[in-house]
């Protein structure tokens, strides 16, 4: 991982990666009881529109490099990119969009979406453990420039005509930010399956093409994802048109709270399905842990027996 990389990834997802959620909100501003000391009243910020974090106890504060320095006690920057680095797969650069003129040239606004060809976003599908042809059906691959380079990346449309962008080490979006909505029919259906994240949704669409019993298709549901908790009140108004939604939210504390706030509104229309991932983090952690242990299983039924010598 390079500095300009680690500097991309967004400081408030590596803090909740390592156990830190804010306590309060105002604005860009997430309000944090401070990871460097116990305390009762936050006095930590992060400002997610900058990407930088202030410790007002300490008068101190910087990128997330100058974090892990803070969190790891180090001032070598080689150590420390190792140590954010291994966070890489459990967080997200900042996100970004192309519809903030006072942050990006008109050159950095260039975007092409194609469909998917890059080998490394086919890798890193199957890192995922998403299957190929769900992949190339859902996605598409989108190349822009952002600060004077290239980039390419998956590209998932939502409903308003922007785009979800994520590769291995940036995730991000093409204004205008929205839910997706997936409909299998013309007309509603009475059934719709609500996800966080589109990787979660590939997950499940993959599972049903293994076959699990659990992911077991039903009469042509519709499909929402949110593409970030946020959006939840957004898709309440469009939620409230199904008489069957069926969650499939993250086992952490938004992912709790955005169930408690579904259920409080829609009532027993709401069905919590991640029992069946409990243990994991989401689907997709579900979907990664399960193909490894069948691959395990498939090595082992391989292996030669030997013959005993007597």
């Amino acid at each position: 991982m390079t500095i300009d990389e680690a500097k991309q990834i967004s400081i408030a997802d590596y803090l909740h990666s390592l156990g830190h959620d804010p306590v309060r909100q105002q604005g860009h501003n997430l309000w944090y009881k401070s990871p460097f000391r116990d305390e009762r009243v936050p006095s930590f910020k992060v400002n997610t529109e900058r990407n930088l974090w202030y410790d007002f106890a300490l008068g101190e504060g910087g990128n997330l490099i100058a974090l892990a320095g803070k969190l790891y006690a180090s001032s070598d920057v080689s150590y420390l990119l190792k140590r954010i680095a291994e966070q890489a797969p459990q967080v997200h650069p900042a996100s970004f969009s192309f519809g903030q003129p006072s942050s990006y040239d008109e050159g950095d606004k260039k975007t092409t979406i194609i469909p998917l060809t890059s080998p490394a976003l086919f890798a890193y599908f199957s890192e995922r453990g998403i299957d190929l042809s769900v992949a190339k059906s859902a996605c598409r691959e989108v190349r822009f420039m952002h600060n004077g380079r290239s980039y390419f990346a998956i590209a998932f449309p939502n409903r308003s005509g922007g785009w979800e962008v994520r590769n291995k080490y940036f995730k991000g979006s093409i204004a205008p930010k929205d839910i997706s909505l997936i409909r299998k029919t013309e007309s509603p259906s009475h059934v719709c399956y609500l996800f966080e994240g589109f990787m979660d949704y590939l997950s499940f669409l993959t599972l049903q093409r293994q076959g699990q019993p659990d992911f077991a298709k039903v009469d042509r549901p519709d499909c929402l994802i949110l593409n970030s908790v946020s959006h939840l009140t957004k898709a309440l108004p469009l939620l409230a048109s199904y008489a069957d939604i069926r969650c499939y939210l993250d086992n952490d504390h938004a992912g709790t709270d955005a169930l408690q706030q579904l259920k409080q509104t829609l009532g027993r229309r709401i069905s919590d399905v991640s029992q069946i991932y409990s243990g994991c983090k989401d689907l997709n952690d579900y979907l990664i842990n399960r193909n490894a242990e069948v691959a395990q299983k498939s090595r082992v039924q391989d292996r030669p027996i030997r013959p005993r010598r007597i």
